[in-house]
């Protein structure tokens, strides 16, 4: 094989970004959206306060969860229409990935587990025994080539 075709594939194959905020871009999901994307569908805000933010992980035990380790990041005010918001998570690649929600009802910047809420990709149970951190076994989905819906329910202690 040439240089040329393995500095080819090497192009073709995107790495994974880490820690790049984005947008709420909810035109990346669109019905006539390419992908790979993930809209996920977050419910049960129990105010219309504070900030939300979302964040994807690579779904693997090593990144899950991990600080500095997520792909992408969408953090805004919450403004939820019939209880919840959408968002429109872009994913390198088709794959597996998990995705982590904090609802911080007050906007200051830190969780605090009798107030704040949160939830994960499949809707894994959390309590004060796992320090609401599921793993990622339970938290990982596959996204495919093109849009992958997934909905999230808040969980506040």
């Amino acid at each position: 094989m040439g240089l040329m075709s393995v500095a080819a594939m090497v192009i073709a194959v995107p790495a994974l970004a880490h820690g790049q905020e984005i947008p709420n871009n909810l035109e990346r999901c669109a019905a006539d959206a390419k992908g790979p994307a993930v809209l996920v569908d977050v419910r049960g805000f129990v105010a219309p306060t504070g900030k939300v933010r979302v964040q994807s992980y690579p779904g693997t035990k090593a990144a899950w969860l991990e600080k500095g380790e997520w792909l992408y990041r969408i953090d805004v005010p919450v403004k939820p229409t019939n209880g919840g918001m959408r968002f429109c998570m872009p994913v390198p690649h088709p794959g597996t990935y998990g995705i982590a929600v904090r609802h911080d009802r007050d906007g200051n910047g830190k969780t605090d587990i009798s107030r704040d809420g949160g939830g994960f990709s499949n809707n894994p149970s959390i309590n004060i025994f796992n320090l609401g951190k599921p793993s990622i076994s339970k938290a990982a989905f596959q996204a495919g080539p093109g849009v992958t819906k997934i909905t999230i329910n808040l969980k506040y202690m």
